[in-house]
Parts: structure tokens; sequence; C-alpha cells
């Protein structure tokens, strides 16, 4: 029998088809501006780099469940920034970067073809490939409502959403909460942008206004990609129910999914310096002022996008349209059809340039 490759169970690389609106982007005098990836473009903190270099001699191995120093200051800090209560530092788990741990999930935790994941109607596509790979089903679905009396195993949730910057509320979370242990299910939930808020306050899923300070079940996952400039390093980390992290942790040791150990040591840092994180933040959000005016001034509707790093922009026209407009003045967006089929009509819009890429920007849409 022949061998398949797993490659053609999974969609084409999305951002692949970007590649002529690229080039009409690059080709405006006065270059492009790339607003489609979302990738950092500050400084990595002083502090941070410091603690890289502090133990970039050490030749053993590092820690699949990575340093007590580590998952200590993973404690402190979500509690100091995001109220996140109950948490053992046993139940905290380095990923090398979140996007690793969300694509390989429903496979760390044994599901297969009789299994459901479930996934935002308008998600990012690593959630699919996450259930592609362990060759489960998958359902859309925003509300628990449309999964009618299907038993979901694996619930993504994404608050705040990458692209939609949508924010679910205290009541929507406890909702699902309720739904899920009704039903036997885990929720997943993606808060890598739970630090960047700007018109709604985000809740995580282990906060105890949602969840009763019983994390059974229920999984936070986290990255500091955007926080604190740290794409390049690959660290995220999951944490919540200590039985589930407990079970990922064995997985993962005989995987030899491990991080490196100079990021375990750059990553604790990151966590103790609240400092660099807020500055990152108004970083941020002084970009966001400047480019929400100039896309709204260009005509178009800002949907959602009460948090995260992207704006989700609509003239009511097909995404690939509008993805031309914007290259024909050397701005390079995301189609919105990179999300599924109800983001055809959107284009999302980085706000990870420098100020002077996002000042030029907006002098080009006005």
């Amino acid at each position: 029998m022949p061998r398949i490759p797993v490659a053609r169970s999974l969609p084409d690389f999305p951002w692949d088809s970007l590649a002529s609106a690229k080039a009409k982007a690059q080709s405006h005098p006065g270059g492009i501006v790339n607003l489609s990836v979302g990738t950092p473009v500050d400084p990595v903190a002083p502090s941070i780099q410091a603690a890289l270099s502090s133990v970039a001699a050490e030749p053993g191995y590092p820690t699949t469940h990575g340093t007590d120093e580590l998952r200590e200051t993973t404690v402190a800090s979500l509690a100091r920034r995001y109220g996140m209560t109950g948490i053992d530092p046993a139940a905290v788990l380095p990923a090398i970067g979140t996007k690793e741990i969300i694509a390989w999930l429903p496979r760390l935790l044994g599901l297969g073809a009789d299994d459901l994941v479930v996934i935002p109607e308008v998600a990012y596509p690593t959630y699919e490939v996450g259930a592609l790979l362990a060759g489960a089903r998958m359902l859309r679905a925003d509300g628990t409502a449309q999964l009618g009396p299907e038993k979901p195993t694996l619930i993504f949730l994404n608050s705040p959403s990458n692209p939609t910057g949508k924010v679910l509320g205290v009541d929507h979370l406890r909702k699902v909460v309720e739904f899920a242990r009704e039903r036997g299910a885990i929720v997943a939930s993606d808060e890598c942008y739970l630090g960047l808020t700007w018109d709604a306050e985000a809740v995580s899923i282990l906060d105890p206004r949602v969840c009763g300070g019983d994390h059974t079940d229920l999984l936070a996952i986290h990255s500091l990609s955007k926080t604190s400039n740290l794409a390049s390093y690959r660290a995220g980390f999951i944490t919540g129910d200590p039985a589930l992290v407990a079970e990922l942790l064995e997985v993962r040791k005989h995987a030899g999914m491990m991080m490196p150990a100079p990021i375990q040591a750059a990553m604790a840092a990151a966590m103790v310096d609240d400092a660099q994180e807020k500055e990152q933040r108004e970083r941020y959000r002084r970009r966001r002022d400047v480019l929400l005016a100039a896309v709204r001034g260009a005509g178009f509707t800002v949907d959602d996008s009460e948090a995260g790093l992207y704006l989700w922009a609509s003239r009511g026209e097909d995404c690939r349209t509008t993805v031309d407009w914007f290259a024909e003045r050397g701005i390079l967006v995301a189609p919105g059809d990179f999300y599924g089929p109800r983001g055809r009509q959107h284009v999302r819009i980085a706000l990870t340039a420098s100020d002077e890429r996002i000042a030029v920007a907006a002098s080009r849409l006005s």
C-alpha cells in the first residue's frame, strides 16, 4: 500500500497565496508596508536579552517541564497581570511557541477519528490543522447552541480573537465551561492576546468568575511573542488542569518537545519584568490609534477589534479585491478567507510595524 504524505491531508499554506499581492506592494515607489503576518519589529528588552545570555554556556539538556523559576514566575505573573488564581506551578508546561502546542494538542491528547474538535467560525488556521493532524472531525461554531446533540471532545476558544479582535465576556465563557462539563469536553482557550486589550475587558478561561476556581478539563494557552516581542524565541506555555498538563508532559518528554534552556531563562525574566510589557502595550496602542483613524477615513468599517494586534476591516467586497486595493498603495494585508468562510469580506490589518511604517501606511490611505 503506497505511503500517503501527511501534507496531503492539510490545506494549502495560506500565506503562499499572497505572493502576487506582495510583489505588487513591493513595487510601490515608497516601498512595502507589510501589515499581513503580524511579526513583532520592536527590540527585545535588555533584561530578557541578559537572561538569555546568562545560561548560554550551559551544555546540559533542559527539562521538558521547565525550570522551577520559569513555572513559579509564570504563575505569579498570571495572577498579577490577569487575575488568574489557583494555578499550581506544576501545571505550567513550556511550549516551543503556541502555534506548536495548538497544532499538536489534539494528537497529544489522543484524539482520533471518533472525536470532534470545535473551532471558532472565524479562526486562526492552526486550530483546523490540529484537528487534521489528529484525524479528528472538525466543526466551526461560535456558540454552544450550534452544536445541537454533538458531544465534542475538544473545544478551542480564542479570546481576544485572531483575526477579529473580538473579546468573549465572562458570561459567554462561563456558559461554554458549563456546556463542556455537561458533555465531557476539554476546553482549550488560546489567550495569546490577553494582555493587549483596548475597548473591552478580556478574561481568561481560568479566571475564577468563569470557572469558579475549578480548572478541571480547562487549558489556557499563552505566548510572549507579542507582549514581549519574543516571536523569534518561540516562548509559549500551556496551563490549567493539573491532570491534563501532566498527561501532556509525559507525551512531550517521550517526543523530545523541550524548550531550550536559554529561552526558559529569558521567558522567566519576561514574566518578572512588567515594565517592558507595559511599554510594548503602549507602543501598540499608539500605532492602533493612527491606523484605526486612517482605515476608517478611507471608507472601511472596522468590526470587533476590541483587543489584540489587528484591525478587522471591510467595505463589503471580496477580501481578495480589498487585498489588491491595499497592495496598489504599497500595503500588504491578510485576506479574511484565510480564517474561514465567514471572513470572505474582511481583511486583517496588523499593528506590528514600526512607527515610521505605520505613519506611511496612514498617509497612503488618506
